[in-house]
């Protein structure tokens, strides 16, 4: 063999043993990472080959499957009640992924989770019958939220106090995930992402805003917890106006006859009174106003319910004068509904806060369960004295107070009214917050609500905790009551 041949024949050699090399490394480890790359159309391809398992409300699937005619995806998602349930679904799309719980559990819906394969599928790789999830909402609260929402932007959560269990959630605009669930729906998709009132963004969870003063139950909460003020009906020392400390900004009430100089809590819960609770805050510092908040719940980072949550935030290096601020739900304070109906139903459960959760099970296609969440998985963040004594400031509020729109004949309910401001120097349109409580003592039953509501069409001057987020409350805990 001459020289030449030789080496080609070497050359082609190493050419051969790197293929081999090669395709052993892409089988052996790199295989699950091809498997699993989201530009794997074969993924798509078997994620759509047979009908999706369901997210179940009450029993009843609140979406579905249905056959497509052409192409090699055999079946698309459908929704019932779409707009309905957007807020608690998510969407699941060919073109545009999934959301929500269907993109938590899309293993679980599509048939690929390993959980609901026996020892032949896993060994053939053979595609399982597709799992269910199984949500804590209930069907009554959710219709009287969107519907009380109707046209307004906003978001409303309702939640079990004792059990965590997530009654309602909401947000409006809302869309029908069914409209972008194919291949071929990218004007509807063009039209969501271009909506200036962005649809696709669940309020509900992800867009903290100001709480305004619906933050005083956390500042009211912080007093108690400290020894600044041994009661709800002990007198404060809180000048009416009070100059903001530092600064000769002054802190003006609302309503500008309440009785609110050096006004008891309970006062001052009742009308709303910016100068107590704005000093309250700045007596207390900082320190111990963020403690009582984050041990509602703000500044978590991971809460995922078991959609992930965007963290509510109580703000750290600030001035005298911005902690007072923040005593009344402003400065760079920011909660979503979902926070502040934490905070309500801690109150309302005697000062523990049981995990919020919305969905219960999760089973394989015959029933059984996969995994389950545990209802009660409470944390002490106030004193029971400290919780009874707010609910019956809360009930004041409600009676007798800025809150009594969210009366319901027959129960006890409590709640606290907020409007915050919107934009640089109030600019825009303010929030209007309610979050509430309600019990039934002849039933056991009872709910935690927040509603937030951001634009209503209605002028500045009728926007109103009490005018707007209020009523949309009482029909919810009303649901909640009779469910």
């Amino acid at each position: 063999m001459n020289k030449t041949i030789r080496r080609a024949s070497v050359f082609c050699l190493l050419m051969v043993l790197a293929l081999l090399v090669r395709a052993t490394w892409v089988q052996g480890y790199q295989a699950k990472a091809l498997a699993d790359d989201e530009h794997n159309r074969r993924n798509t391809i078997a994620q759509y080959a047979h009908p999706l398992g369901d997210i179940i409300v009450a029993g009843s699937p609140v979406t579905g499957s249905k056959g497509t005619s052409g192409g090699d995806l055999r079946y698309k998602r459908t929704y019932t009640q779409g707009e309905l349930y957007a807020a608690v679904t998510g969407y699941s799309s060919q073109a545009y992924g999934a959301t929500q719980l269907e993109g938590i559990y899309s293993d679980v819906l599509d048939g690929t989770d390993d959980r609901l394969k026996n020892p032949a599928d896993l060994l053939t790789g053979k595609q399982a019958t597709p799992g269910n999830v199984l949500t804590t909402i209930d069907p009554g609260v959710q219709k009287a939220a969107y519907e009380a929402l109707g046209d307004d932007k906003g978001a409303a959560v309702a939640i079990d106090p004792k059990t965590g269990r997530i009654l309602g959630m909401v947000s409006t605009p809302s869309y029908d995930p069914s409209t972008i669930s194919g291949t071929n729906d990218g004007d509807a998709w063009k039209k969501l992402l271009d909506d200036k009132e962005k649809p696709l963004v669940n309020r509900a969870l992800r867009q903290p805003l100001a709480p305004g003063s619906t933050f005083k139950l956390v500042v009211a909460a912080a007093a108690l917890e400290n020894g600044l003020y041994g009661s709800v009906d002990e007198a404060t020392d809180s000048p009416d106006p009070y100059t903001l400390p530092g600064t000769r900004t002054v802190l003006r009430n609302e309503n500008a006859s309440a009785p609110c100089e050096n006004a008891t809590l309970r006062t001052a819960l009742r009308y709303s009174c910016n100068n107590v609770f704005a000093k309250v805050a700045a007596d207390l510092g900082q320190d111990k106003v963020k403690k009582m908040a984050d041990a509602f719940g703000f500044d978590t980072k991971k809460l995922d319910v078991p959609v992930r949550a965007a963290e509510s935030v109580y703000p750290t290096g600030m001035d005298k004068a911005q902690t007072a601020l923040t005593g009344i739900g402003q400065f760079e304070v920011t909660a979503t509904p979902l926070q502040m109906a934490m905070v309500t139903a801690a109150l309302a459960n005697g000062g523990e806060l049981a995990a919020p959760h919305m969905v219960s099970s999760v089973t394989d296609g015959d029933g059984s369960t996969l995994e389950e969440t545990e209802d009660g998985e409470n944390k002490r963040v106030v004193e029971e004295k400290t919780a009874e004594q707010l609910r019956s400031a809360m009930v004041t509020v409600v009676e007798e107070g800025t809150g009594t729109n969210a009366k319901i004949a027959g129960a006890e309910v409590g709640g606290k009214t907020g409007t915050a401001q919107n934009g640089v120097d109030n600019s825009n349109t303010p929030y209007a917050w309610f979050t509430s409580y309600a019990k039934d003592d002849s039933s056991g039953k009872e709910v935690a609500v927040a509603v937030i509501v951001e634009d209503s069409g209605s002028a500045r001057s009728e926007v109103s905790g009490n005018g707007l987020a209020a009523p949309i409350a009482q029909k919810m805990m009303k649901a909640a009551l009779e469910r």
